[in-house]
Order: C-alpha cells, then sequence, then structure tokens
C-alpha cells in the first residue's frame, strides 16, 4: 500500500511539475526581463531624452517604491480574482506597460511608466507563489520555489546578449534600437497573459491532465498544509513591522538583493566606460550572473548540508564588501569583470541561507507577515541604492565612487548577521519568541 501510495505521489508530481513550472518560470523570467532592460536601453535613451545620470537612477528606482507599495493590495486583488485570472492580469498589464516605454520621450513620461510597471508586477512574484502552494504540497515546494528563482539569473545571462542584438536593430523602420528593445521585449509577457488562462489549470478539481485519483491525492494534500491560511490582525502587523528582529533582517537582505538589483540596472554602462561593442558588453555583462546562479546554488546546497546560515550569510557579505572597496581602485577591464563578478556572486550567496535562517526565526503564525514586511521594506532600500549610484555618477562624472552606498550596506549587512548570531547564540527558538512578541 505504502509503494503504491509513494508511486502516485511520483507520478501526480511530474505531471504537476511539467505542466505548471515551465510556463510560470518563463513568466517570471520575462519579469524580470522587462523590470531590468532599460540597464541596455540607457545605452541609447539617455541621449535621446535628455535623461540625466541621477534621473535615471531615481527612475529605475521608481519601480521598487511602486512594487513595495502595491504588494499587499495586489494580494488582495488575488484572494478576489483567483490566481489564474490575477496572474493572467498582471502579465497582460506589464506587458503593455513595458512595451509603451518606446514612447518614453522625458524624464516625466520615464518616470511615470517605471512607477506604473512596478504597480503592474508587484502582482506576480506573490500570485506564483500562492498558486504553488495550491499544486506542491510542503514536501515538494521548496524544490518548485528554487526552479522559479532561478529566472532571475538566467534573464540577466540571456537577456544581456539579447537586448544588445536588439539595440543594433537602431535605424529600422525609422526607430531607435532602445524603441525595438522595449516592443520586442514587453510583448511576449502579453500573449503569456493571455495563454495563462488556457495553461494553467484554475484549480485541482478541474485539472483534466490528472486522473480523478491524483486529482484527490493532491487535494488531501495541499489541505493539511497548517497555518498557512490564517490571516493576521492589525495588531499583529504592527508588532512584526516594529520588531526588531525583523528589521534587521531586513538590513541584512538588503545587503544581498540591493547589489544584484542595481548592478543589473547599472552593470551595462559601466561596461560601456571601456568603450566596447554593443554586443560585447552583452557577452560581459551575462557573465557575473551565469557564475552567480552557479555558486549561489552549491553555497545554498552546503549551508542545508552543514544546518549552519550566520556563517553562510556574514561571509559572502564580507567578501562582496572587499570586491567592492577594489572596484574603487581598479582600472582595467579584466580587473573589473572579475570584481564584479565576485561582487554580484558574492551577493548572491546569501539568498538562499537567509531565507533558511528567517524561516527559522519566525513562528508559523507570523511568517507569512514578515516573510512580507521584509520583501516588501527590501524594496525601498533597492531604491535608495539604485538612485545614489545615480546621483554619485553625475557629481563625479565616473563611477569610481559609486559603489560606495553598497559597500556601506553590505559592511552594515554583515555585521549584522554576526550580531544575531551571537545575540542569540543561534538559540532559534529564543529569536522566534520575540518575533511573536
Amino acid at each position: 500500500m505504502e509503494q503504491k501510495q509513494q508511486t502516485v505521489e511520483s507520478l501526480t508530481m511530474r505531471k504537476v511539475a511539467w505542466r505548471i513550472l515551465p510556463f510560470v518560470t518563463v513568466g517570471y523570467f520575462l519579469a524580470s526581463l522587462d523590470r531590468v532592460n532599460i540597464a541596455f536601453a540607457a545605452l541609447q535613451m539617455k541621449q535621446d531624452i535628455a535623461l540625466g545620470d541621477a534621473a535615471f537612477g531615481f527612475g529605475a528606482g521608481l519601480f521598487f517604491i511602486a512594487y513595495c507599495l502595491f504588494a499587499v493590495p495586489a494580494n488582495m486583488m488575488l484572494e478576489r480574482f483567483g490566481p489564474v485570472r490575477w496572474l493572467a492580469f498582471t502579465m497582460v498589464s506589464w506587458g503593455l506597460i513595458s512595451s509603451c516605454m518606446a514612447a518614453v520621450s522625458g524624464p516625466q513620461s520615464f518616470f511615470i511608466l517605471r512607477f506604473l510597471l512596478g504597480m503592474a508586477e508587484a502582482g506576480f512574484f506573490p500570485g506564483v507563489i500562492f498558486y504553488l502552494t495550491l499544486w506542491f504540497p510542503s514536501g515538494h515546494r521548496s524544490r518548485a520555489v528554487a526552479i522559479l528563482m532561478m529566472a532571475l539569473p538566467v534573464s540577466s545571462v540571456l537577456g544581456s546578449p539579447l537586448s544588445a542584438l536588439l539595440l543594433l536593430t537602431d535605424g529600422w523602420l525609422g526607430m531607435r534600437g532602445w524603441h525595438w528593445l522595449f516592443i520586442i521585449e514587453g510583448s511576449p509577457a502579453i500573449f503569456m497573459g493571455i495563454l495563462c488562462l488556457y495553461v494553467l489549470p484554475h484549480d485541482v478539481s478541474r485539472a483534466r491532465f490528472l486522473t480523478a485519483q491524483e486529482r484527490a491525492w493532491i487535494a488531501s494534500q495541499v489541505s493539511e498544509v497548517p497555518g498557512e491560511k490564517v490571516r493576521g490582525t492589525l495588531k499583529d502587523l504592527w508588532g512584526v513591522l516594529c520588531n526588531k528582529y525583523v528589521l534587521v533582517l531586513t538590513l541584512i537582505y538588503i545587503g544581498g538583493t540591493s547589489v544584484t538589483n542595481g548592478l543589473s540596472l547599472w552593470q551595462p554602462q559601466i561596461i560601456s566606460t571601456f568603450n566596447l561593442s554593443t554586443m560585447q558588453i552583452g557577452f560581459l555583462n551575462a557573465l557575473p550572473f551565469a557564475l552567480a546562479s552557479f555558486v549561489m546554488y552549491l553555497w545554498s546546497s552546503h549551508s542545508d548540508r552543514t544546518g549552519e546560515r550566520v556563517k553562510h550569510l556574514a561571509l559572502p557579505l564580507a567578501i562582496g564588501a572587499v570586491a567592492l572597496t577594489c572596484i574603487m581602485f581598479v582600472e582595467s577591464l579584466l580587473a573589473t569583470i572579475v570584481v564584479l563578478c565576485v561582487a554580484i556572486t558574492a551577493a548572491s550567496m546569501i539568498k538562499g541561507p537567509f531565507w533558511a535562517l528567517a524561516t527559522e526565526m519566525v513562528p508559523a503564525r507570523n511568517a507569512a507577515m514578515a516573510i512580507a514586511m521584509i520583501n516588501a521594506l527590501n524594496n525601498l532600500g533597492v531604491f535608495a541604492g539604485t538612485y545614489l549610484i545615480g546621483v554619485i555618477k553625475e557629481a563625479t562624472g565616473n563611477f569610481t565612487f559609486a559603489l560606495v552606498p553598497y559597500l556601506v550596506i553590505s559592511v552594515v549587512a554583515c555585521t549584522l548577521a554576526l550580531w544575531i548570531g551571537r545575540r542569540q547564540g543561534m538559540n532559534i527558538g529564543s529569536a522566534s519568541s520575540k518575533i511573536a512578541g
């Protein structure tokens, strides 16, 4: 009987994974691509629309402000319309907005469309995570999320040469290359959104690709997940917001995400200072993210095997701080690429151990709110870092000191990671009680 149960589980999850994961992973790839493609568009666009470095940094960062503000309202709409309809709506919305970036004519329109893009994308990732909980029992969910998250570095690995290639269409049908970049890279999301309604099953009961026995098995498994549908009160929300451990965890997370997000937006312009061709910039920009995706997986696996979290956070943050210090003194192209590879890889390495530590520290009844809060506040940090790079670059005329804000937050994040380890003595139960209180 037990062997038969394992056979049903294995066959069912294989069918579900092949039906759902490729589609949502491609969707997340497109979301990330449409979020950061302004990094390459800026190589032509900034001069065309009279966009200074500070204005570019501000506009690029506005995406994260909108993402922070509309994440919770987006989740409310998700509950009202259902995950599949909501995912379809968000994909069509951001695809249209991203394509409309081709019509940007000045700083104001750039700011407005970047903010709207953040609004549209705010509902996608949490919507996908919620949708996965409806199909993947807890024993299968972490692997599903890991596959989904791989779309982020892959979007830079594949998107960088693609965006560079699209810039070479400059002059085709009387339009600039950056016009075609936004139109061509934004359009697939529109079609994916429409296709979403026909590809993704709305619920288990209507999943015709499964047998009746398989549908019954999934329904019994996902309905047994404890504590995940408990809603928090306003008092609980305020308690989590003011909790020092949640704020410390947020600052630690910013130490990694600000670097990866910021450099994904600014790195092509840093590399372009060496007077390279557009395609050369595209391939060199992909290199750090390709390395990061490989090392990130190995580092997270090592953290899981050893069960150690704090050192797996502090060491990459320290290495990243050293790399960000070195970038102020390197002058050659090779040295710059090496330093960027180290900085992005180190920042990416913390993500697995961080969420493992955070979920261990946060009790079940506050987990959803705490994780949502960390994600929301993290976007404010990404905005600040992205904007400050532009301000410093515009004031100094080069990128020599532009990455200093990332150096500072990396040092702060490393210090706080060590503080958490020492303060709690890795007594997770003690930390959990403090967050719960």
